[in-house]
């Protein structure tokens, strides 16, 4: 019985997988944060885009 618990107090695997656990997540955290930020360059890009092709002259400076 002794042995047993000796066992189980030195066995690390468990730690080992919630250390792998907390780092997976602060990866997917941290790429939900980034693809938040891409989401909201991307739709200022296409909104310009979607203006200049609705009003093609209003942009660009006038040819003098």
């Amino acid at each position: 019985m002794k042995s047993i618990v000796t066992r189980f107090v030195r066995d690390e695997s468990g730690a080992t997988a919630i250390e792998y656990g907390l780092i997976a997540a602060i990866v997917g955290i941290g790429i939900i944060v980034g693809l938040g930020a891409l989401r909201d360059g991307l739709n200022d890009l296409f909104n310009n885009i979607s203006d200049d092709l609705d009003n093609p002259g209003a942009s660009t400076p006038a040819a003098g």
